[in-house]
């Protein structure tokens, strides 16, 4: 005998296309990211430094993408409010990226490709936290 699952709730369906969204949005910040962090070592920077400066810019380009694409609806601050909280929030997924990104630099710094793939890992190590706080924190409905 075979079920069928529940139908899913407006709700439900309402986080999968945010989340959605917020990959989409993770993925454009990953390129500006990765763009700067690039342009940074070109021009003399370090791994490190030039990762807050990196991280900072995609930071800036994902909050932009995910109140206008991914959290559209949703009732907000004034914009220098918003992204003050918004930045604040994504530090402790920063946090947790810096953390993974720099380990994986560590071993992958003499790579060319090695500062792009220590990006991405970093990503994807907070991209959960910063979902999280995103929708429930900075872009929740009133």
């Amino acid at each position: 005998m075979t079920t069928t699952p529940p139908p899913a709730t407006a709700s439900t369906a309402s986080t999968s296309r945010e989340l959605g969204r917020f990959v989409l949005a993770g993925v454009a910040g990953l390129v500006v990211d990765v763009a700067v962090l690039y342009l940074v070592l070109a021009l003399g920077g370090g791994h490190y430094s030039g990762r807050v400066l990196s991280f900072l810019c995609a930071v800036f380009a994902t909050w932009q993408i995910n109140r206008h694409f991914t959290f559209s609806g949703a009732a907000t601050d004034s914009l220098w409010r918003q992204w003050w909280h918004y930045l604040g929030a994504m530090l402790g997924g920063g946090a947790v990226n810096y953390g993974a990104y720099s380990i994986a630099i560590f071993h992958l710094r003499d790579y060319a490709l090695g500062p792009m793939l220590a990006v991405a890992i970093g990503s994807l190590t907070g991209m959960a936290l910063n979902f999280a706080s995103a929708k429930w924190l900075i872009f929740k409905r009133r």
